[in-house]
């Protein structure tokens, strides 16, 4: 069956060689309520958009919390903690959760979805020709350049370039990506390092196509806050409301006796800090206010004063 990009890290952990055997077991358990879990994302409903929020956030703080404490944490050995970074079994949680999340509320508003949401997918970042008067080239040369996204609401694009007007096929390249109206990169730490990086992504978004908006969401604050207004973020949510854990703290979970040891005191921290329907709702009604934007018209602007 086909996998979300959380779920194919399972499998593909599952079928790493340098996987303890004694973790095996435990993914192909995290498989089974992977599969439960995204089947309850899929069949999720509420009364209203504010119910269906809450249902689904809920499901992922069920989920997100199993596989912190239960797959990673409790471990008997020290593999799956330590090489988190690598594996990516915890941090992909929230990129497969996303996409569903976000078409599920747009349906519950508009009652269907004609704009592909993804997490994962390469998106448009600019265009050149390979080209020059000694070497023209079919097409001129044209080539795209895209960018892999987190988060991505897009609509496939097809181009084709052609010295021939009339686009005979021998003398056209055809080509096709994807225009990202709504971006997001998702952390789950934000630090210094990555709102500087993510700026200059916003910003070579938005050269591309000048309507996108680009969003950073984060788990947790690891920096002291900067303000967005210089930069091409639209706006920053930390889905989590919390800071993260002192590194004093965190070098303790490397072994199974300091998970052991911190084991209350981590599902205390978890469960304080559980991920927001307020702020997860907040980045739907961006998204939803994004897609109402419509035309201006003057007497609609001159019956209410501004624009």
């Amino acid at each position: 069956m086909a996998r979300g990009v959380h779920g194919e890290k399972i499998v593909s952990a599952i079928a790493s060689d340098k996987m303890p055997e004694a973790d095996i077991s435990s993914l192909e358990e995290a498989l089974r309520r992977y599969d439960i879990w995204v089947e309850k994302l899929k069949n999720a409903d509420g009364e209203c958009l504010e119910n269906l929020n809450e249902n689904m956030v809920q499901y992922l703080n069920e989920y997100k919390f199993y596989i912190d404490i239960n797959l990673i944490f409790d471990s008997e050995g020290d593999f799956l903690y330590r090489q988190k970074g690598q594996l990516k079994l915890d941090n992909t949680v929230i990129e497969e959760f996303m996409p569903l999340f976000v078409k599920k509320c747009i349906e519950k508003i508009q009652g269907s979805c004609n704009i592909e949401v993804s997490s994962q997918i390469s998106t448009f970042s600019s265009v050149y020709f390979a080209s020059s008067l000694s070497n023209p080239n079919i097409g001129g040369g044209i080539n795209i350049k895209t960018k892999d996204q987190d988060f991505s609401m897009s609509r496939k694009l097809y181009l084709q370039s052609s010295y021939d007007p009339d686009f005979s096929p021998e003398k056209t390249v055809k080509l096709e990506t994807h225009l990202g109206y709504i971006l997001a990169e998702m952390k789950t730490n934000l630090d210094k390092t990555m709102f500087q990086e993510a700026s200059a992504t916003a910003h070579d978004i938005k050269q591309a196509v000048t309507g996108a908006k680009y969003y950073l969401l984060c788990d947790f604050l690891d920096m002291t806050p900067i303000s967005t207004t210089t930069t091409d973020i639209d706006e920053i949510l930390i889905i989590r409301k919390a800071k993260r854990i002192s590194s004093n703290i965190r070098k303790e979970f490397s072994t199974k006796a300091g998970r052991q040891k911190w084991r209350d005191w981590y599902i205390k921290y978890l469960s304080s800090n559980l991920y927001s329907p307020e702020i997860l709702g907040r980045f739907i009604n961006h998204i939803i206010s994004q897609m109402n934007n419509e035309e201006l018209i003057e007497e609609s602007v001159l019956e209410v004063g501004y624009f």
